[in-house]
């Protein structure tokens, strides 16, 4: 997996990340674009009409991140609008499809765990890139993202890290928060709760669930165009969290878009209460390995039923700032990344 070292202003941090992962956001926009056409019935000019309102947005609310996704566009040699796309893929799509995941936050005494597998169209696997972001005042931040996108999956040198599942909830608000940019906004924060405030200061554009840890902390934030909710741990610690909400949220309706999603948190459930109270890393990166309903599992498979397949599973500890990133399903992994901050 292609690692890019980011350092500077917020154009140069961009730029940087723009011309090394040229290839990767070339095949980013042409799968999107195909990917909007088919679900959303959007030719690209339309998509990039409704990125423009999220981009004047930005340049009036977010203006550094507006500079780093021009600083993308520069180095990789596309237009603005193109990268402002990939940032606001979800909302462009009026939360009508995004991606599958199942995701742990568990505290212990030693640990804080913060666990994902991240499941989508294989062939965005090849598009999948870590960006390791150095930037003044702010904490350093390592993450797996999709080449382009300015905000993922990862954790940063205070220890705050994030996790994302989509969500299913029609509608979306132009004048809030993307959920991409959310979750940049997140690992640019020292702990769960300034997360939290920020966050929930601005409001987001449509409905994802980012789960949020520190060394201390654990916070599942469900949120929609209109609403936020709080999952907060369970007598013995932990969050889990998959692809439906848990929480009421007043006026909106869960689509509960992958059937799939009820079983892998009831799964998830069970077998993370079958560890002790001090589990391994051993043997929580072994529950990312289950395969029980397959092959809508924890540990997915492709076919035309489910959509998606695991791309990758990253285990963190934020105690100890490190984490290790397994490409491919966890039971077939291709490549191990081991992070440290």
């Amino acid at each position: 997996m292609l690692l890019i070292e980011c350092k500077g202003t917020p154009y140069e941090i961009g730029y940087q990340h723009g011309q090394a992962a040229k290839l990767q956001i070339a095949r980013c926009i042409e799968f999107y674009a195909c990917l909007f056409l088919k679900n959303c019935k959007r030719r690209w000019p339309q998509v990039l009409e409704h990125a423009s309102k999220f981009e004047q947005q930005a340049k009036a609310h977010w203006p550094a991140y507006h500079e780093e996704m021009q600083g993308i566009a520069d180095g990789s040699g596309r237009e603005l609008l193109e990268i402002v796309a990939l940032n606001v893929r979800t909302e462009i799509n009026f939360g009508l499809f995004s991606d599958g995941c199942t995701a742990l936050a568990w505290h212990t005494e030693k640990r804080a765990w913060l666990a994902q597998n991240w499941d989508w169209m294989t062939e965005q696997k090849e598009n999948l890139i870590i960006t390791k972001i150095t930037q003044a005042n702010k904490p350093t931040i390592v993450q797996v993202t999709e080449a382009g996108i300015i905000g993922k999956i990862g954790f940063n040198s205070s220890g705050l890290g994030t996790l994302l599942n989509a969500i299913k909830v029609h509608g979306v608000d132009f004048t809030r928060l993307p959920v991409h940019f959310g979750l940049r906004m997140a690992l640019e924060s020292t702990s769960v709760d300034e997360a939290k405030q920020k966050l929930e200061s601005f409001g987001m554009a449509s409905s994802a669930h980012i789960l949020l840890a520190d060394p201390t902390t654990s916070l599942g934030l469900e949120f929609t165009k209109s609403t936020f909710a709080h999952c907060i741990p369970n007598t013995a610690g932990r969050v889990i969290h998959a692809n439906h909400l848990l929480l009421k949220h007043p006026g909106e309706t869960d689509t509960v878009w992958l059937e799939d999603s009820l079983t892998r948190v009831q799964t998830m459930t069970g077998i993370a209460g079958k560890l002790g109270n001090e589990p391994s890393w051993e043997q929580v990166s072994k529950l990312f390995e289950d395969e029980q309903n397959a092959p809508g599992a924890i540990c997915r498979f492709e076919t035309e039923e489910t959509g998606s397949a695991t791309l990758f599973n990253i285990v963190m500890d934020l105690k100890n700032k490190k984490a290790v990133v397994r490409l491919g399903r966890p039971t077939q992994v291709e490549e191990t990344i081991n992070l440290e901050l």
